[in-house]
């Protein structure tokens, strides 16, 4: 279905991104995967979907450094000779010690600096994909956890930046789909705010019905960048009748 098709899926040495990667790979698509401190995870993926008989090369990168990200894509252009989706799937801002800045410079100026530098190797019918939560995408209707809070900020900040890209992008024949999940069991994130707000899976998961797992959720990322872009540009996936807006 997408073999000769090229797709970069940014943190995808593990979870959500590292079950897209090889969602597009048992597609028959060659991959990128990138990370930024987890080579080790990273090869073994590239490893392991080389078997299935596509190219899988792995880009360590820190989106939020400009020349970081030129070098990947330089060597994707190299590689592979252009990208037809890119999944800009990275994100975070609830580690420690990395200033209090850094949720905005990932989860905004990063998402547009690799949409940048990526647009060069796209063409017409390519698609751009970006992974957010619905307790971000719908942080200006519905009040998150606290701890979560300035993550939500920006990861909606950047969801905005993006958006106002997309008349840019239908002029050179590139759709543009946010794909906004519900908690999902089994994530970093998950398990943090889990640890931070003992109970909140639990409870989120009773409001909800259920939740995605990793898998399941990773499958509705890699369907966004093939079927066809709804009319407002969003997939949403997981319960939202708790979310006003």
């Amino acid at each position: 279905m997408l073999a000769g098709r090229r797709a970069l899926v940014t943190g995808s040495s593990r979870g959500i991104g590292a079950d897209t990667v090889r969602y597009f790979a048992e597609a028959g698509a060659d991959v990128v995967i990138n990370f930024r401190n987890k080579a080790p995870r990273a090869e073994k993926l590239a490893a392991q979907l080389g078997e299935l008989g596509v190219r899988a090369i792995v880009q360590g990168a820190d989106l939020t450094d400009p020349e970081s990200v030129a070098v990947m894509m330089t060597a994707v252009r190299e590689e592979f000779g252009g990208l037809d989706i890119l999944v800009l799937n990275a994100s975070g801002g609830m580690e420690s010690g990395m200033g209090e800045d850094y949720a905005l410079k990932l989860n905004r100026d990063a998402q547009l600096s690799v949409l940048d530098a990526a647009l060069p190797l796209m063409g017409e019918g390519s698609r751009v994909v970006f992974v957010t939560s619905h307790q971000a995408h719908f942080i200006r209707t519905t009040p998150t956890m606290p701890e979560y809070e300035a993550v939500a900020l920006s990861k909606r900040a950047g969801e905005d930046a993006l958006r106002e890209r997309i008349p840019e992008l239908d002029e050179r024949g590139i759709g543009f789909v946010v794909v906004s999940g519900d908690m999902i069991e089994g994530t970093v994130t998950a398990t943090l705010l889990n640890r931070l707000n003992p109970g909140a899976i639990e409870q989120r998961r009773e409001q909800a019905g259920r939740l995605y797992n990793v898998s399941e959720f990773a499958a509705e990322v890699a369907r966004a960048a093939v079927e066809p872009v709804p009319a407002d540009h969003t997939r949403l996936v997981g319960d939202t009748a708790s979310f006003g807006g």
